[in-house]
């Protein structure tokens, strides 16, 4: 898409609002005008009263336009929020005109819309009002700004001084014994690659050592453990016994230990009941939909006899928490099946259900195939219906994030039964604490505590992406070179006082 912008805004929050109505758009320098490219022009003009926007979108032979105007009010925030909200609706008048699509989160790009509601509700609002806020100022919808407000209230029920003042563990393991169609995340499949699994588990254990010998030396508390991928249960009983071996003998009392199971194909007694005996608190047992027929063209290699299957097994091991994964709008799959999918997965009675929407990624086989229907009316019916079935089941929504390209510009949203929530997501999702990353692909994230305006310092260091470049590291030194600029970069990043100024 080719993007002309006039005025003090950055171009990266006009491409998010141009990829609301052009999904998957790409913003290329030098791009030639042609029909098949859409164009926008943003223009911003101010004056001492007010800022004023105006957005003109030519694709094909049709061209649109909108305008609007903010005034320089304190209470829409500082002058660059100001800027992006009359931006913001100039586009969403312009955009809807030209697609048809009514964007249910409205402006609300680029920013987590709980972050939002938390600022609102910390400047004295009550819910209601933050929630008519959000809806008024961000052009939201009503049922949207209520879900961003509850996410908030629910976070602020877990987000403590102590929770800020502690930090969390990732540990990857980027392997899966077949590959979603829908999937880009950084797993392998082939038999090839899956031989590296003995391997990379010889590295990730020396790796796990350094980062807890790190963590030790910041003096920070570990509040939970995350042992992500890929499918982690593809592991064998005993290779998972080890890695979890390994991690307890680092890891005291934990608020949470969570192994992401996921696939239901590679859950067996063997390996839930190794992680209980290790201390694991929440599995993921994740079927996306209980639609035979979509999970097979989806590329899941199981069917829904298989998940009930898995799901009991997690039942039966007595970990405390079991977390199940739905996807709304996933091709070949339709409103009436997704709402049969909630209720049969409801009925099961999990802790935790996250419904996820529909997504298409890049280097997806969806995305390839051209797969993506950017309204999906689909998606919308079966996201609204998962929101109203949960809640009325004693659910909550207490986590929250959206990602680009996402059909119906819809939300991913975790659902929790009281005093059941997933810990690790909020911690890593609102950036509450440092995440200490190991694994391929896996990314620290240090987080200072905020300072006395809310505002956080934040610096991530990032492992090699493929478990080849990761082993090769290894193979060199041990993974010496990785620890040691982990500990030099943790020394100074926490040597900061957060309570002040950076020099």
């Amino acid at each position: 898409m080719i993007l002309e912008i006039h005025g003090k805004l950055k171009p990266y929050y006009v491409q998010t609002l141009a990829m609301v109505f052009f999904p998957g758009v790409k913003f290329p320098e030098g791009e030639e005008p042609s029909p098949q490219i859409p164009e926008g022009t943003v223009t911003l003009d101010e004056d001492a009263r007010e800022v004023r926007a105006s957005v003109t979108l030519r694709y094909g032979d049709r061209e649109t336009s909108g305008s609007a105007a903010v005034a320089w009010d304190s209470a829409h925030g500082d002058r660059d929020r100001i800027r992006k909200m009359a931006a913001g609706e100039a586009f969403m008048l312009a955009g809807e005109e030209m697609t048809g699509i009514r964007p249910p989160w409205g402006m609300l790009t680029g920013v987590r819309p709980a972050k939002v509601a938390s600022e609102l509700l910390a400047s004295g609002l009550m819910p209601d009002e933050a929630a008519d806020a959000i809806a008024r100022e961000y052009g939201a919808s009503a049922s949207k700004a209520r879900l961003a407000v509850d996410v908030s209230l629910a976070e602020g029920r877990i987000i403590t001084p102590e929770s800020r003042r502690a930090c969390s563990v990732y540990v990857g393991i980027p392997f899966c014994p077949t590959r979603c169609a829908y999937c880009s995340f950084v797993s392998y499949a082939s038999p090839g690659l899956l031989k590296l699994i003995p391997e990379y588990l010889d590295a990730l254990a020396a790796d796990i050592d350094g980062v807890f010998s790190v963590i030790q030396e910041t003096g920070l508390r570990l509040a939970s453990v995350y042992i992500g991928g890929g499918t982690p249960t593809i592991l064998t009983a005993d290779q998972l016994r080890r890695l979890l071996a390994k991690i307890r003998e680092h890891a005291g009392d934990l608020e949470e230990f969570t192994l992401e199971a996921g696939r239901p194909d590679t859950i067996t007694k063997e390996k839930l009941a190794a992680a209980v005996e290790f201390g694991v608190t929440r599995v993921s047992v994740n079927t996306q939909t209980l639609n035979g027929e979509v999970l097979a063209k989806i590329g899941r290699a199981h069917t829904p006899e298989m998940f009930r299957e898995a799901y009991a097994v997690a039942r039966e091991s007595g970990v405390r928490d079991v977390n199940v994964d739905l996807i709304a709008g996933l091709p070949f799959d339709t409103a009436e099946s997704f709402r049969q999918t909630v209720d049969g997965v409801v009925a099961l009675d999990p802790e935790n259900i996250t419904v996820h929407t529909f997504s298409v990624k890049k280097s997806s086989e969806f995305k390839a195939e051209g797969r993506f229907d950017p309204a999906s009316a689909v998606a919308a019916e079966s996201v609204d219906y998962s929101e109203s079935a949960l809640r009325a089941a004693g659910y909550l929504p207490y986590y929250m994030y959206r990602q680009k390209n996402t059909v119906g510009n819809l939300e991913n949203v975790g659902y929790a039964k009281p005093g059941h929530e997933g810990l690790y997501n909020i911690y890593m999702m609102e950036e509450v604490h440092s995440i200490f990353a190991s694994g391929a692909s896996a990314v620290t994230k240090f987080v200072s505590v905020p300072k006395e305006d809310g505002s956080v310092r934040i610096e991530r260091i990032f492992q090699p992406k493929y478990p080849y470049e990761y082993l090769r590291d290894y193979r060199e030194d041990g993974g010496e070179r990785k620890r040691r600029a982990l500990r030099e970069a943790a020394a100074a990043f926490f040597a900061y006082d957060p309570q002040k100024e950076e020099p």
